[in-house]
C-alpha cells in the first residue's frame, strides 16, 4: 500500500529500534541494564510531590475544557518570573508558547522560520535535527565533532557555510553528550551570527536563526554553567528560540508540559500554526506547573536533591571507566558536566568475540554489548555521527546507585574476553 514521500522516506529512530530489541529481552525475563533510556524509572526518580498534588487538583477542580493556544497565562506568568529568578533572559508572558512537550516547539520553530530548500546546520551528533530537518523538506549541513571539544560546535567550523544557513540548531547541555558550551565557544558563535545579520538586514534577507534547546539546562555538576546565547550578546534575543520544560529538570517527561520563548512575531506565528496542530499540554498539567514554579523554594530544594542523585550516578559510572582504562583496557569517558548522559568511549575495533565475530563497526559493538554483556547503550551513529566513531551515550535515568558496580564488572568481564 503506498503512501505519501515524506512518510515513505522518514528515518525510523535507531534509539527507539535499539529500545525495542532490550524490551523484547527484558519481556522474556532476560536481565539486561538498560542505559539507554533518556528518561526516568519513577522508582528511582520521582516527579515533585508538590506537582503531581497540583496536578490531582487542577483535575478534581474540573480544569478539564481546552487551554489557551499559547498557553494559559497563569504558566506563562509564572515561567517569566521564574526566568527572573534563576537569573535566566526576561522575557514577558507574550514572547513565551507552551506546547506538550519540547517537540511541537522546535517543529514549529522549524516550520515558521525554515522555507523548503533552505539549509539548517546542526552538529553531530545531534538529537533529531535530521528529521525535523527532512519533515521541513529543508536541506543540512552537519559537520562532525571532535571529543576534544566535548563534542560542541566551534565558529570556525561553521563560518564557511554562514551566508548559506537559515538556521543553526544547537543543543546545550547535549544531548547525547552531557557536555556544555563554554561562554567564550558559544559567543563567538553568537558575533558570527550577529555579524552575517547585519549584512543581511542591508538587503532584507531573513535572518540566521538560532535554535537554542536547553532542555536539561537546570541539570548541571560541578559547579558549570551552562552559558545562554542572549544572557552573553543581548542582539540575540531578536533571533533566538530558547526551548525549556519541566521533563528533565523535574523529572515529569510524561506531564507534557513544555515552553519556548523568543521574538515576539515568531511567538506569534508558532502559536498561529500550533493550533492546526492542536500540540497544546493539558491545561491541568498547566495550571499544576504554574502553581509549582510559583513555589520557588519548593522547586530548588527538589533541584537540588535530583541534581544530587544525578551527579552521584554519573561520577560513580565515569570513575568506573576510568578505573577500566587504569586497567589497560581501551575504554574512556568524558568528565559529566551535566544532564542525565556520560560519553562513553569503546575502542574496540579489530577486537574479536570468543566466537571469531570482528568489531568494524560501532554497530557491531552495540551488538555485543546487548547479546553477551546484557549492557545496553546508545551509539553516536543514532544521532547522525559515523558508524566507525566508537563513542556512545550512557543514560542513568534508571539506574540504581548500587547497581553500577555490577554494570563495570559485566563489562570488565566481557571486554577480557575479547581477542
Amino acid at each position: 500500500m503506498k503512501t505519501s514521500q515524506l512518510a515513505e522516506n522518514l528515518k525510523g529512530s535507531e534509539i527507539l529500534h535499539i529500545g525495542g530489541i532490550v524490551r523484547a529481552m527484558l519481556a522474556k525475563g532476560e536481565k539486561i541494564y538498560n542505559l539507554t533510556i533518556g528518561d526516568f524509572d519513577t522508582s528511582i526518580f520521582s516527579s515533585p510531590e508538590l506537582l503531581k498534588n497540583e496536578v490531582i487538583k487542577a483535575y478534581q477542580e474540573g480544569q478539564t475544557n481546552y487551554p489557551f493556544p499559547n498557553g494559559e497565562i497563569s504558566l506563562r506568568k509564572s515561567i517569566s518570573a521564574y526566568l527572573t529568578k534563576v537569573n535566566m533572559p526576561a522575557y514577558n508572558e507574550d514572547e513565551i508558547l507552551i506546547s506538550a512537550g519540547a517537540r511541537p516547539l522546535i517543529y514549529a520553530f522549524y516550520k515558521t522560520v525554515v522555507d523548503p530548500g533552505d539549509i539548517v546546520f546542526f552538529p553531530v551528533p545531534s538529537w533529531n535535527n535530521d528529521a525535523y530537518t527532512f519533515l521541513n523538506d529543508a536541506k543540512s549541513i552537519n559537520i562532525a565533532t571532535l571529543a576534544e571539544n566535548k563534542f560542541t560546535p566551534i565558529a570556525g567550523e561553521i563560518a564557511p557555510y554562514i551566508d548559506k544557513i537559515s538556521l543553526i540548531a544547537l543543543c546545550s547541555p547535549l544531548n547525547p553528550t552531557g557536555t556544555v558550551f563554554s561562554e567564550e565557544q558559544l559567543g563567538e558563535i553568537c558575533d558570527m551570527i550577529l555579524k552575517e545579520n547585519r549584512e543581511r538586514l542591508k538587503t532584507d534577507r531573513k535572518p540566521v536563526y538560532l535554535l537554542y534547546d536547553s532542555i536539561y539546562w537546570q541539570l548541571t555538576y560541578g559547579g558549570v554553567k551552562n552559558p545562554h546565547p542572549v544572557l552573553l550578546r543581548p542582539e540575540m534575543k531578536d533571533f533566538t528560540l530558547s526551548i525549556d520544560g519541566v521533563s528533565k529538570a523535574f523529572a515529569a517527561t510524561g506531564i507534557r508540559v513544555g515552553w519556548g520563548y523568543g521574538p515576539l512575531k515568531v511567538i506569534q506565528k508558532m502559536t498561529a500554526l500550533l493550533t492546526h496542530v492542536g500540540a497544546w499540554a493539558p491545561k491541568p498539567e498547566q495550571l499544576a506547573t504554574a502553581n509549582f514554579l510559583n513555589q520557588f523554594d519548593e522547586t530548588q530544594t527538589y533541584l537540588e536533591h535530583h541534581k544530587e542523585e544525578l551527579s552521584e550516578r554519573l561520577t560513580a559510572f565515569y570513575h568506573g571507566f576510568q578505573l577500566l582504562k587504569s586497567e589497560g583496557f581501551a575504554v574512556g569517558a568524558i568528565k559529566p558536566e551535566a544532564a542525565l548522559y556520560l560519553s562513553v568511549n569503546l575502542e574496540l575495533k579489530g577486537k574479536k568475540t570468543k566466537s571469531g565475530i570482528e568489531f568494524k563497526s560501532a554497530r557491531d559493538i552495540t551488538k555485543w554489548l546487548i547479546e553477551d554483556v546484557r549492557i545496553a547503550l546508545v551509539p553516536f551513529y543514532a544521532f547522525g555521527s559515523d558508524e566507525q566513531l566508537n563513542w556512545f551515550r550512557l543514560s542513568v535515568g534508571t539506574v540504581k546507585i548500587s547497581d553500577i558496580p555490577q554494570i563495570i564488572d559485566q563489562l570488565r568481564e566481557g571486554l577480557k574476553s575479547l581477542q
